[in-house]
């Protein structure tokens, strides 16, 4: 199984877009692919108002591909929320037992 943990630092004029396009398609888009075991997102505190997380666990590498590509360890990004995205990382783990 991978872990994979992906940040999203959004523009400050785009918190609320992002919220909603988060909340509203994001998470239930990724949720719904076959493979994806989990998923556990994250939204700004206080002191990292512009800072979103997605935890997310697929079952294989392959699974994982076929949502987000060949190109699967750079962040995959949405068309609707690319204008809204000032910086992103992305980090793969292998679960621990």
């Amino acid at each position: 199984m991978i872990m994979r943990v992906f940040q999203v630092t959004v523009h400050d004029d785009k918190i609320d877009e992002f919220r909603s396009f988060f909340l509203d398609t994001a998470i239930p888009l990724t949720r719904g692919q076959p493979g994806c075991l989990s998923l556990t997102a994250g939204v700004p505190r206080p002191e990292t108002p512009n800072l979103f997380c997605m935890v997310m666990v697929w079952e294989n590498l392959d699974a994982m591909k076929a949502f987000v590509g060949e190109d699967w360890q750079n962040p995959h990004i949405h068309p609707d929320e690319a204008e809204m995205v000032r910086a992103r990382t992305i980090t793969h783990y292998e679960m621990a037992a």
